[in-house]
């Protein structure tokens, strides 16, 4: 079984919680045994893949600039990629492109994935009974790829994700154990680095560069 036998389940949720003409979009980077699987919260429609005559990859963070500022000050992305992301509007994202920077984010061993899948118009907040539904099939997709270590990103994607109300600030660099199946994963919930919680951004390098020295070295 592989990753692309979920797809069909995202399009659906696509059609009863996401913009209607917009695509969901699913995931990229290393499947097979990452070191790291990060888990974001849901794509907007700044993002290319999610338009309909997108035929390529349907990645997270595909057109935007300030995510791939984590990942380089985590050296896991190549400095000439991440020059290259830098200076490219979102508009000026090719499928070609796309392509690449998720061929370096394998390289660099990780996977990039959303807890809902259901592409909005805009930035707006889910609700939890939305993200919720999509709770099992993000599990399928960690025992498929099977990670090292799982990263949630802010309070409520760790809430839904470890079944338990989490505040980021109160368990900084704490490890949680989730069992999927007959495999249990070492999840760490971090601050929420874009957007809203730009001004995060520092606290989520500093306790991810942690999470990697313990778990993935």
């Amino acid at each position: 079984m592989n990753l692309n036998v979920l797809e069909k389940e995202y399009d659906k949720l696509q059609q009863k919680y996401g913009a209607k003409g917009l695509n969901s979009i699913y995931n990229g980077g290393c499947s097979e045994n990452p070191d790291i699987c990060f888990v974001f919260m849901n794509p907007t429609g700044r993002n290319p893949a999610s338009q309909k005559d997108w035929k390529g990859l349907r990645a997270p963070w595909i057109g935007t600039k300030n995510i791939w500022d984590l990942f380089e000050a985590l050296e896991l992305i190549d400095k000439e990629i991440y020059e290259q992301i830098r200076s490219r509007k979102g508009s000026e994202w090719t499928e070609e492109f796309a392509e690449e920077v998720y061929q370096n984010v394998k390289k660099h061993r990780y996977f990039i994935t959303n807890l809902g899948k259901c592409t909005q118009e805009d930035a707006r907040e889910l609700p939890d009974s939305v993200l919720s539904k999509y709770l099992s099939l993000l599990e399928k997709e960690i025992s498929m790829i099977k990670p090292k270590v799982v990263i949630l990103f802010g309070n409520q994607v760790s809430s839904i994700v470890l079944n338990q109300k989490i505040s980021v600030s109160k368990v900084r660099k704490q490890c949680f154990s989730k069992e999927i199946g007959e495999e249990k994963y070492n999840c760490y919930s971090v601050y929420y680095p874009v957007g809203n919680g730009r001004f995060n951004i520092g606290k989520a390098i500093e306790d991810i560069k942690w999470i990697i020295e313990q778990e993935c070295k």
